[in-house]
């Protein structure tokens, strides 16, 4: 598993590709999801099942996928009149 260079910071998480290179000339992707530091780190890595015909479209999943879960905990709550 290779993890591309292209890790982006958002907020408090650093949003990290994870590509598998091919056995059947189809690539798979997953995300590094990270947050904290030293002994307060968390990592979540997501892998995900569609296949892909190129490296460069299994990484736009993944980081398009990585981004999406951070901004639906980083989005700023609606709250309810009451």
């Amino acid at each position: 598993m290779d993890i591309i260079q292209h890790s982006i910071a958002v907020g408090k998480y650093l949003v990290s590709p994870l590509i598998k290179d091919p056995d059947d000339r189809r690539f798979s992707a997953s995300v590094s999801i990270r947050s904290g530091r030293g002994s307060g780190m968390h990592d979540r890595v997501m892998r995900f099942t569609p296949r892909f015909a190129s490296r460069g479209a299994a990484v736009r999943y993944a980081i398009d996928e990585g981004l999406g879960w951070v901004r639906e905990r980083t989005a700023p709550r609606a709250r309810c009149a009451a």
